[in-house]
Order: structure tokens, then C-alpha cells, then sequence
């Protein structure tokens, strides 16, 4: 029963961190020690660096968050919404970094 209790927790980083958010900004951004997920809306900052340090195995001393609302866009001439999104800049320890191209 234990064992099942744990497998759950490990599952849950993975539910928690999405996907790295690649973008110019995000690369600027590494020379600073951080970098960028996309999270579950529904995450919290305990439970990202949780998260990001179990799975990459990295010091993590910050988190930021923020909730990017969904644009309104057209396509074929019906409008549409883009969904929301929940970003999370995750800042590290002095020289402890992340490979993002790897994936997890």
C-alpha cells in the first residue's frame, strides 16, 4: 500500500510540470538561473519545486508564477479562445542548470 502511496507522489510531478516554455525571453532568462514551465493551472509554488527538484534533481530557491489569460483569436472567420495557461519561472542554485531540449 505504500509503494502505491509513493508511485502516486512521483506521478504527480508529472502532472504538475507540463513542459518547458521555449521562447527568446525564457533564453535570456537561463543566464540568470532560471527557467520557464508551463504548470497546472491548479499547482502551487510547494508543489512546483517539488516538482522540478524531483524530476531534475536541482536546488531550486525561487518560484514565480503567473496565470496567462487565453487570447481571442479568428479562424475562418469564427471566433475562438486560445485556453489559459499557468507559467512558472523556476530559479536555481549557483551553478545548477537544466537541459529543457532533453525532455524529462
Amino acid at each position: 500500500m505504500a509503494k502505491q502511496a509513493a508511485k502516486s507522489v512521483e506521478d504527480r510531478h508529472y502532472d504538475v510540470v507540463l513542459a518547458p516554455h521555449i521562447t527568446e525571453k525564457t533564453t535570456l532568462l537561463s543566464e540568470h538561473n532560471a527557467v520557464v514551465f508551463k504548470v497546472a493551472t491548479s499547482a502551487t509554488k510547494p508543489e512546483i519545486k517539488a516538482a522540478v527538484e524531483a524530476l531534475f534533481s536541482v536546488t531550486v530557491t525561487g518560484v514565480n508564477t503567473m496565470l496567462v489569460k487565453g487570447k481571442t483569436k479568428k479562424w475562418k472567420g469564427k471566433d475562438y479562445t486560445r485556453s489559459d495557461m499557468k507559467k512558472a519561472i523556476v530559479t536555481l542554485a549557483a551553478g545548477q542548470t537544466i537541459d529543457v531540449t532533453t525532455g524529462i
